[in-house]
């Protein structure tokens, strides 16, 4: 019954706030600022299906400058565990087809996120290169899950080299964002679901990098957020082991 409490209210968020806006954005359509405003909404999601965000490091967010944000792609639920770690001014990037996804994928749209056509190699490229091109001239971040799909408890799969080109070819630091595992923890029919850890890392300098050292700067990049995933996993472990350990002392002695 919970589960499906859960997932009426979390529909009724996305179809509401759709419509809302639609009319917010119809006075400046796909203005990057959007994002941000809508990325706190969706940040309150993770109240619903019952977990517990800790964000960390956002004082790494990039205030100077622009930035390439990577991060880990797990399942739906990064949809309530990322987006209170997006900056302003940030857009994400995804994949064409979110576009056909009822409600979400026009609210999407017209909140200002960059479509990238990955099925079509030379639009993809043409398009890093507009993107490369909107990162200075409209004063922009982009926001990117480097393995390209849902990793779905597989682990943190490769990286493609899009996000590095993009990085590189703007001269822009990549910022790495990484949250604990998700995987088998959220049960929609459990009222606490217990916490998960979001922390973004110190950016990376990509000014001595070179088009072609994409592959490298991705390779680097993905042994430095498998360590950290493994750390934040460790600290949930502690966490929730210590939290359900002072819950069973607090409780009164059997009579």
């Amino acid at each position: 019954m919970l589960t499906i409490i859960r997932l009426f209210i979390a529909a009724l968020f996305v179809v509401l706030t759709t419509l809302f806006a639609f009319i917010y954005c119809a006075f400046s359509p796909r203005n990057p600022k959007h994002v941000y405003v809508f990325c706190r909404g969706f940040h309150q999601l993770h109240k619903v299906i019952g977990i517990k965000i800790i964000q960390r490091g956002l004082e790494y967010a990039p205030t100077e400058t622009n930035s390439v944000y990577i991060s880990n792609h797990q399942s739906v639920y990064d949809f309530a565990t990322a987006p209170g770690m997006l900056r302003p001014r940030t857009v994400s990037i995804g994949k064409k087809d979110i576009l056909w996804i009822p409600f979400f994928g026009q609210l999407y749209w017209i909140t200002g996120n960059i479509l990238l056509d990955r099925e079509n190699k030379s639009k993809a490229r043409d398009t890093i290169k507009q993107v490369v091109e909107a990162i200075h001239k409209r004063n922009l971040s982009v926001w990117m899950y480097p393995e390209g799909t849902r990793s779905k408890g597989r682990g943190l799969l490769p990286f493609k080299t899009g996000a590095f080109r993009m990085a590189i070819e703007a001269g822009v630091p990549i910022t790495p964002m990484c949250v604990s595992t998700t995987e088998g923890k959220i049960d929609l029919n459990k009222i606490d679901n217990g916490v998960v850890i979001a922390e973004m890392l110190e950016p990376i300098d990509v000014s001595g990098y070179k088009a072609s050292d994409a592959r490298h700067l991705a390779d680097y990049c993905h042994s430095l957020m498998a360590k950290k995933i493994a750390e934040l996993d460790e600290e949930v472990r502690c966490l929730e082991a210590h939290n359900e350990k002072k819950t069973s002392s607090e409780k009164p002695p059997a009579a």
